[in-house]
C-alpha cells in the first residue's frame, strides 16, 4: 500500500538512473519472522522495534552494495512518509556512512514526551474542519454529549446502533466504542484530505472534509437529526463507495495499516502523548494519563511503555550534528504538530506546505497539487542531485 502510494520515487528514479528498493518493515505485511505467532506472545513480538528495523535496512543496503555491479559507488537516499519518514530521518542519523541523505515526509519525530504539547494533534484536526465549514467543528463538538445522552438508555443505544448501522449493536451505557470510531474517522479524514480522489486508506473523494462538512451546517437541529448528519459525514470516509452494509467500530482506518504491530510499538518505544480539552479542539475532554496508558499496555501486551526511549535513541530535538535530511510537512496534516517545521541548519531543511495533507509530496504528481507541493518536490530533486554527486 505504501509502495503504491509513493509515486514521487517512481516518477523521478529515471532522472537519477536510480535503483528503487522498497524493503518491508519486520512484523508488517508478510514480513512475519515467526509466522502467525509473530504478534501473539512477547517472546516472539519482542523483536519488533525501530532499532531492529533500521538494522535490517542497513544490512540490506550493505548486501546490495556488495552484490549488484555498480551499486557500491551509488549514493543511497532514504524516503519515507509518516512512521516511514521517521525511519528515513533516523537511518541517516544512525548510519550516515550508508545513507547519503533522507526525505522525511510528515515525520512526527518530535511527537514525544516533553517535545510537543499533547493537544496539538487534535487542535490541527479541529482547524481543518473549522475551515472547511462554518459550523462543522461546532457540530462535531456537540455530538459527543448527544451520543452519551442517547447511550444512557436501552432505547437510545438502539437508536445509535441503528443510525450508525453498527455490525455489533452497542448497549447502554457503553458508547465509548462508537465515540472512538468517530474520533478515528475525523482523524484519518484530516490525514487524507487530499485535493483529488484517492484510495490510500479507503476510497475517498477530493477534499473529503469539505464533502463531510456539507452535512454539518445547522447548529440548531435536533439531537436526533444531528446523529443522522454525523453518520452521513462519517460515511464520506467510512463508506464513500456505498458498498458497506454495516460498520465495525473496531475497524476505522482501512485494513492495511498493521494496527496490531503499531499498537505494540506505541506501547513500548513509540509513546506519543495525545490529549484533548474540548475548548481548543472539537473533541470530548481527555487529558494525557501515562499511568492509565501504561496499565492499558500491560493488560494488552504485557509490556510497559518507555516514554524516553525514542528520544534517547534518536536525539529528540538534539539532532543538529546530523545533516542531509529534508523534513516536509503539510498544514492540513495533524501530524505536523510533532514535525520539524523550521530548518535546523543549512543541511537539515524544513519545508512547510500550504493546503497539503499527510505526505502529499510523496504521492504521484496530480494537476490538483497545490503550488507549495510542486515547489517542495523541486527542492527535493535539487538536493538529491547534489547528494548523488557528492564525493
Amino acid at each position: 500500500m505504501f509502495a503504491n502510494n509513493t509515486g514521487f520515487i517512481w516518477e523521478n528514479a529515471a532522472l537519477f538512473n536510480a535503483l528503487i528498493v522498497f524493503p518491508e518493515h519486520r512484523y508488517y505485511g508478510e514480513s512475519l519472522p515467526y509466522g502467525n505467532k509473530s504478534l501473539k506472545e512477547e517472546k516472539y513480538r519482542g523483536y519488533l522495534t525501530s532499532e531492529q528495523a533500521l538494522m535490517d535496512f542497513a544490512e540490506l543496503i550493505s548486501y546490495l552494495k556488495s552484490t549488484i555491479p555498480g551499486v557500491n559507488k551509488s549514493s543511497v537516499i532514504a524516503f519515507g512518509g509518516s512512521y516511514g519518514g521517521m525511519l528515513a530521518a533516523w537511518i541517516r542519523i544512525k548510519y550516515p556512512h550508508l545513507v547519503k541523505g533522507a526525505i522525511a515526509s510528515s515525520a512526527p519525530v518530535w511527537q514525544f514526551t516533553g517535545l510537543t504539547p499533547c493537544e496539538k494533534y487534535n487542535e490541527i484536526i479541529t482547524k481543518d474542519f473549522a475551515e472547511a465549514g462554518e459550523n462543522c467543528d461546532k457540530m462535531i463538538r456537540r455530538s459527543w454529549d448527544v451520543i452519551k445522552n442517547f447511550g444512557k438508555t436501552a432505547s437510545g443505544a438502539k437508536f445509535l446502533s441503528d443510525t450508525f448501522k453498527l455490525c455489533q449493536p452497542i448497549t447502554a451505557p457503553n458508547v465509548t466504542d462508537l465515540i472512538q470510531w468517530l474520533y478515528d474517522t475525523w482523524s484519518y479524514m484530516a490525514m487524507t484530505d487530499y485535493p483529488y480522489p484517492t484510495d490510500f486508506l479507503v476510497p475517498l473523494p477530493a477534499n473529503p472534509i469539505k464533502k463531510a462538512c456539507q452535512y454539518l451546517k445547522n447548529v440548531s437541529e435536533s439531537d436526533q437529526q444531528l446523529m443522522f448528519d454525523i453518520f452521513k459525514a462519517a460515511s464520506i470516509f467510512q463508506n464513500y463507495t456505498g458498498d458497506k452494509t454495516c460498520f465495525d467500530t473496531k475497524q476505522s482506518g482501512g485494513s492495511s495499516l498493521g494496527v496490531e504491530g503499531w499498537g505494540y510499538q506505541a506501547c513500548t518505544e513509540m509513546v506519543m502523548p495525545m490529549c484533548q480539552n474540548g475548548k481548543t479542539d472539537m473533541f470530548d475532554p481527555a487529558p494525557w494519563n501515562f499511568t492509565a496508558y501504561s496499565e492499558y499496555c500491560w493488560n494488552t501486551y504485557k509490556v510497559k511503555p518507555d516514554p524516553d526511549k525514542a528520544i534517547i535513541m534518536y536525539g529528540g530535538k538534539n539532532i543538529t550534528d546530523s545533516s542531509n535530511i529534508i523534513f516536509t510537512n503539510g498544514d492540513l496534516d495533524p501530524w505536523h504538530g510533532g514535525g520539524v517545521l523550521k530548518s535546523l541548519s543549512d543541511t537539515l531543511i524544513a519545508i512547510f506546505m500550504d493546503n497539503a495533507a499527510h505526505h502529499l509530496d510523496l504521492r504521484t504528481s496530480n494537476s490538483a497539487d497545490p503550488l507549495s507541493v510542486k515547489k517542495a518536490r523541486d527542492t527535493i530533486r535539487s538536493w538529491i542531485s547534489k547528494w548523488s554527486f557528492e564525493g
